[in-house]
């Protein structure tokens, strides 16, 4: 496998990456403590699809005391969003729901068009547009919301990205992101920008993120104090599968193997029975002998994760695919109708998106700054 930043490819290996990224597995006790003070449980945090953290105590620990906490994630905008982004960002709400805390998105235009050498910057620009509506679709709390653009925000945050750069030198860079040679000079600057937002309050940040952006908190961590800040925290997710089967995760450059957020009723549909990678068996009759196995269908992975809420239900369709009672087609209809009904339901809420009162300038940061100068 390999896991990078900028590329997931081959048979993921959770348990191995939590070794080699130096993260913790999020045990029953961590995890029945993160539903106590939240009040509930969310269905991607007990199916284990939330599986790695770092210091994910420590906040706990901060807000126990009644210090606190805030969160931080961010969008690469390379092009339309699919489901397999939005599932983080699901999560991301969950926690601001359940805790009130302070928010900060950052769109990431600058690191797209330095690492994407197909990518023009009107395009890069058009897509964070779009992607922006997208993130505010989800239903974030407005008035603790700051969604900023980083080619629009740079000269809010200058100072403070100068301190950053100071402390980070190309050697831990090169270390912790594999930088050749070849590399432009935009791409070794621009993980100190990542860095900046884990600094606009003085509490601890959390960050929900896929386990593929790990490495840049990594050296958030090694500057953080010494420049009067907690070092950050984080909470990973798994990778939604891609449709065509288990290994990698959903891609944006193969746009079969996705389902995008603007999919129509009928693109669901077709994508589903004809690119879903099943579990079933070659005929029917067969499938009504041996059953199928949900543990490779990608349908029934996709329920999992968080399309089946319910987990009696889901144990009823598993039992079902198992013995055979429930063949593939149906199982598959099953997630194209669950699909299309979040669809549509993100979609009447973007429409109604009034995307000013997430992004006006320095709104949520502003405090950060008063307080650091």
């Amino acid at each position: 496998m390999k896991v990078t930043p900028w590329e997931v490819e081959g048979r993921i290996d959770y348990d191995k990456l939590i070794k080699e990224f130096g993260t913790k597995k999020i045990d029953d006790a961590l995890r029945q403590r993160l539903e106590r003070l939240a009040g509930e449980s969310h269905v991607m945090l007990r199916r284990g699809f939330i599986f790695s953290h770092r210091d994910l105590d420590l906040v706990l620990d901060d807000y126990e005391k009644g210090e606190g906490f805030f969160l931080y994630t961010g969008r690469g905008p390379s092009g339309p969003m699919h489901i397999g982004h939005l599932l983080p960002l699901i999560f991301t709400k969950w926690l601001q729901d359940r805790f009130g805390v302070n928010l900060y998105i950052e769109i990431t235009d600058d690191e797209k068009f330095l690492f994407k050498r197909e990518l023009s910057w009107e395009d890069v620009s058009r897509y964070s547009v779009e992607n922006a509506l997208d993130i505010a679709a989800v239903g974030f709390d407005p008035n603790r919301t700051f969604i900023f653009r980083d080619s629009e925000y740079v000269g809010h945050c200058y100072p403070l990205l100068m301190k950053i750069a100071k402390k980070v030198t190309f050697s831990t860079a090169k270390a912790v992101f594999g930088f050749t040679n070849e590399a432009n000079i935009g791409q070794i600057f621009y993980p100190a920008y990542q860095v900046v937002p884990t600094f606009f309050e003085k509490k601890r940040c959390l960050i929900p993120n896929a386990i593929d952006q790990d490495p840049y908190w990594r050296i958030q961590r090694d500057i953080a104090e010494g420049l009067g800040f907690k070092k950050t925290a984080a909470i990973h997710s798994k990778f939604i599968p891609p449709l065509q089967g288990t290994e990698g995760k959903m891609s944006s450059s193969i746009a079969d193997t996705a389902i995008w957020l603007s999919d129509d009723e009928k693109t669901v549909s077709k994508k589903i029975m004809k690119y879903a990678f099943s579990g079933g068996q070659p005929t029917v009759e067969e499938h009504r002998r041996k059953g199928g196995n949900p543990d490779i269908d990608v349908p029934f992975q996709w329920l999992k994760l968080l399309f089946e809420p319910d987990d009696s239900k889901l144990k009823s369709i598993e039992d079902d695919y198992r013995s055979g009672r429930l063949l593939t087609g149906e199982l598959k209809q099953l997630l194209i109708e669950k699909l299309n009904r979040f669809l549509t339901e993100h979609r009447e809420r973007k429409e109604k998106v009034d995307i000013e009162k997430y992004t006006k300038t320095g709104r949520l940061a502003q405090k950060m700054w008063e307080s650091y100068y």
